[in-house]
């Protein structure tokens, strides 16, 4: 049966299917039967293929925040548009879509600039509910609300997307690789590209050598950085990173009697030209600082572990350094517009982007937990999981 014949007979009517719901915060995932609400209006109802995991999902799961659980997990995805809500034209029943968390209105004065990709309309925050009318489309067997995830819910064989957060793909790219374009593999290389606007020849250094990491160091690479320097606790993932372009790399727990701002700032002669902190810990953010040149010198934060503390800088240090200290959500990039441009990057150009590079695993959805532990033990990249048996 193809997508449409398929759409034909379940439009407009709720939907059972199978789901991975996290009930509790850090407990295993419930492979459950959910039903998912028709969408409304604006919106659209996908049929997920494959989704990868994000250190982001562990992040949330780790969390026990009031008024998150029960809730379905999943953000980086690919799917097949199953039917669509009332003022959606951008999309039909049978495309192949990605949906993003970081929506593009594409109406708004920022969406319709070139200086930044957060959309004023729809303003990313981390919600358990869809983006306009703050209300879910899941609900278990017995009724009850499930939550969503960062308006995607990927953890589902369907779910409901604002049409803000989807991007149409008319290329042929093959799913489990399509799905890592939803998140990390596009937030680092967007970074490298958009945030930073990383130069030929200049010098990087990259705190944090997961998958958003060696993205940036790819992103870099294909921008003809020098040097690209790699900052992690396990050596292991220097030969990792070489594949990305990694050039140099500091362990970050064997830096003798000296800071990592301090090696850093004698292997570049002072300072790295762009610096990228990947884990979302301050004290790394003040090292990233630290090391980035004076004058021009950029740092990017992108990690999100602990991205809520406090952020203390010296105020003269930023006055007479010169240097810039910003923050990026998804790499600066705007969704519908380069996510695109990405997959071109792959598809088109003898594999550019090398995406391949970045799937360790592959499994079904039943494994999802096995998924989680992979990542946790920093065993894998990224782990591809499909969703039809």
């Amino acid at each position: 049966m193809d997508h449409k014949q398929e759409s034909n007979k379940t439009a407009g009517n709720p939907i059972r299917c199978r789901a991975a719901v996290a009930r509790k915060a850090g407990e295993p995932l419930v492979i459950e039967e959910v039903i998912v609400a028709p969408p409304r209006a604006h919106e659209v109802r996908i049929k997920i293929i494959c989704t990868s995991l994000c250190y982001s999902d562990i992040t949330l799961w780790k969390r026990n925040d009031p008024g998150f659980f029960p809730i379905i997990l999943g953000h980086e995805a690919v799917g097949v548009v199953e039917s669509v809500g009332t003022s959606v034209d951008e999309v039909t029943e049978g495309d192949i879509v990605i949906p993003q968390y970081l929506a593009e209105c594409k109406k708004c004065s920022v969406c319709t600039s070139n200086k930044s990709n957060l959309c004023m309309k729809f303003p990313f925050e981390i919600s358990t509910w869809t983006h306009r009318d703050k209300t879910s489309r899941f609900t278990d067997l017995e009724g009850k609300t499930l939550h969503h995830f960062l308006y995607i819910s990927a953890f589902s064989e369907y779910t409901v997307v604002d049409i803000t957060h989807l991007t149409k793909l008319d290329v042929s790219i093959p799913p489990n690789r399509a799905c890592l374009l939803s998140c990390g593999v596009s937030t680092g290389v967007g970074a490298a590209w958009r945030a930073a606007n990383v130069e030929a020849s200049s010098t990087v250094a990259i705190f944090g050598l997961g998958v958003i990491g060696l993205a940036v160091a790819e992103g870099a690479r294909l921008r003809g950085a020098k040097k690209i320097i790699g900052v992690d606790v396990n050596p292991e993932k220097f030969e990792i990173g070489k594949t990305f372009g990694i050039t140099d790399f500091v362990d970050s727990r064997n830096c003798q009697d000296k800071s990592i701002s301090e090696v850093i700032n004698e292997m570049t002669d002072g300072g790295a030209d762009y610096c990228f902190e990947c884990v979302g810990l301050t004290n790394l953010m003040h090292e990233a600082f630290s090391c980035c040149r004076k004058g021009w010198g950029k740092t990017i934060v992108l990690g999100v572990e602990k991205s809520d503390q406090e952020l203390s800088l010296n105020s003269l240090v930023i006055l007479h350094t010169g240097k810039t200290l910003m923050g990026s959500l998804f790499g600066g990039l705007k969704p519908k517009t380069d996510i695109p441009i990405l997959a071109e990057s792959y598809i088109q150009k003898m594999q550019e982007l090398q995406l391949d590079k970045f799937v360790t695993h592959e499994m079904k959805l039943e494994d999802v937990n096995k998924a989680f532990d992979l990542l946790l033990e920093g065993k894998c990249l990224r782990c591809v999981i499909w969703m039809d048996n």
